[in-house]
């Protein structure tokens, strides 16, 4: 329960000391949950409308409960159980809409269709291979196939290499920066709103 208060209220509402340990492994499985959502959608159409479309609603729900994130969460602590629940569960929903938006913008950046996908890949690797091969040929004569070969090979491997990192980080930096925000945004309510109500 500690750890679910943690990070859902965030160090300023949160007693516990969620926000002063390590959470790498955390953050890379958000990444992955988030890439796999993407990937399931790209696969199978499944839950569409969820997952990659009304990128507007989704943004007016992490909105209002961005905004509305100290009026709920500074008396958390106050609450019973049955009050405390609701709370976890907007916060919840926060980061789910958020989760959502990132799905809605990272997915339609797959603009091949997964019918076409193997076509596309066999057609990049020859083109680059043989963009590589290419520039070999005045200065390694008949070694310019076997070099641009190795050199290609070497590209498009750093290149997928990049695409998966991106894609494992890129959602947990998304999800640090909107807790930043939130934090920072919570702490100045705090301070000019909630002094009178709050401790912290």
């Amino acid at each position: 329960m500690d750890y679910l208060e943690g990070l859902c209220l965030g160090r300023l509402w949160s007693d516990t000391d969620f926000e002063n340990r390590r959470h790498l492994s955390l953050f890379l499985l958000y990444g992955v949950f988030v890439d796999l959502l993407v990937v399931y959608n790209y696969l199978t159409g499944g839950m569409n409308g969820l997952i990659s479309g009304a990128f507007l609603q989704k943004l007016i729900i992490f909105v209002v409960l961005f905004f509305f994130c100290p009026a709920i969460c500074f008396s958390y602590y106050r609450m019973p159980l049955w009050g405390k629940i609701p709370i976890l569960g907007a916060q919840l929903v926060k980061y789910g809409s958020l989760t959502l938006l990132i799905t809605a913008w990272a997915r339609p950046k797959l603009t091949v269709s997964f019918g076409d996908l193997k076509e596309f890949l066999i057609s990049y690797l020859n083109k680059t291979l043989e963009q590589f091969t290419d520039k070999y040929v005045d200065t390694a004569g008949t070694f310019a196939t076997v070099l641009g070969v190795i050199s290609g090979g070497v590209y498009i491997v750093v290149v997928v290499l990049l695409i998966l990192l991106a894609a494992l980080l890129i959602p947990g930096i998304v999800f640090c920066v909107a807790r930043f925000l939130q934090y920072w945004y919570d702490k100045v309510v705090s301070m000019l709103v909630l002094a009178d109500y709050t401790e912290k």
